[in-house]
């Protein structure tokens, strides 16, 4: 079992970076449910503004992210793809391999889906807090195609390339130090792919996938951080052993306490389905007549499908405070916005 920490820990984390100030600052539009247009922004204090391209939490106005908003990373370079001649090669451990181009891709029958994307390392730093946004993607799912082409009894893991590469030499200043090509390529298990509602995406709400996100094909994993899905996908291999690529082995690995009866073991593993998290989107104030200040919070939890069934908010110390969770809009691989009053 993972030694993860609970709810409570990481709302008590959460809680304690909130540090505010009062000041005016107007709310041109509301995002969470229950805030009120009159309601005033309480800015962060030592918190960097919003880099462009990155979710900004104090201007958020809707539960879909808008594409202004949508952040990008990528580790090689950004290919140059013409979507008119790009195909999705799938090799390796299958009856009938097959190379579809866009057009056979979007024949098959078509699915949206809708979930939080997170990047691995978000919250990492005060400068790194906003690389996540909620979006619908559309495409055809994953498994069926893969039944199509017929695994063989063997195939026991599936990797998925981009078209992203890079010169990387290993083994530096050792006698074996070599230079190679190496494509971007993440993996999973047969039955993780099989099981899971994987996309091969060409559409984010409903317009065509941005060059930076992916276009013109990408692979969407619900539930996993953003390094599952691959970005500018080309080729899907299924393989009778462990994929071991660089952004499964060496990088984007994760040491997590592992209970072995009475012990508590720590293991490498490489980063895969996301950890609750929630996060203190904003604070406001209401002005009041008898001098008081009433103040609230508003924020948002997210986790791996599994569900948020009620979220507690504790601020300096004090006692736990149950917040309000919005009846609508939800979705199972999405976050949940939430609301807690603060008193005065």
């Amino acid at each position: 079992m993972d030694a993860t920490p609970t709810r409570r820990q990481i709302l008590r984390a959460t809680s304690a970076a909130v540090a505010v100030t009062l000041a005016d600052l107007s709310l041109a539009s509301c995002a969470f449910p229950g805030q009120a247009e009159q309601e005033e922004l309480v800015p962060f204090l030592n918190m960097p503004r919003t880099a462009p391209e990155r979710l900004d939490w104090e201007t958020l106005t809707e539960w879909i992210t808008p594409q202004d908003q949508v952040f990008s990373v990528q580790h090689y370079d950004v290919p140059t793809i013409d979507a008119a001649t790009h195909t999705l090669e799938i090799a390796g451990l299958v009856d009938t391999p097959r190379t579809l181009s866009m057009d056979q891709l979007k024949a098959l029958p078509r699915k949206e889906q809708t979930m939080t994307l997170e990047c691995s390392g978000n919250g990492s730093s005060k400068g790194f807090m906003n690389a996540v946004y909620n979006g619908t993607w559309g495409g055809t799912p994953l498994a069926p195609l893969l039944e199509s082409c017929g695994v063989k009894p063997a195939g026991i893991e599936v990797v998925f390339y981009g078209k992203d590469r890079q010169k990387e030499t290993l083994r530096k200043g050792t006698k074996s130090e070599i230079t190679i090509d190496v494509q971007f390529g993440r993996s999973m298990s047969l039955t993780d792919a099989m099981k899971l509602n994987l996309l091969l995406a060409w559409e984010r709400d409903g317009r065509p996938i941005e060059k930076r996100n992916g276009a013109p094909l990408r692979l969407i994993v619900p539930g996993w951080y953003g390094i599952a899905s691959v970005k500018w996908l080309e080729k899907i291999e299924v393989r009778d052993r462990r994929y071991m690529g660089r952004f499964m082995a060496r990088d984007y690995v994760t040491v997590r306490g592992v209970r072995q009866g009475k012990d508590l073991v720590y293991l490498e593993t490489s980063v895969g389905r996301m950890n609750l998290k929630s996060v203190i989107a904003r604070v406001t104030k209401r002005k009041s007549a008898g001098g008081d200040v009433p103040l609230k919070a508003y924020g948002a939890a997210w986790d791996d499908g599994t569900g948020v069934a009620k979220v507690e908010l504790q601020v300096d110390g004090g006692e736990w405070r149950p917040a309000v969770l919005a009846a609508a809009p939800r979705a199972p691989f999405s976050w949940t916005f939430f609301s807690v009053d603060l008193g005065s």
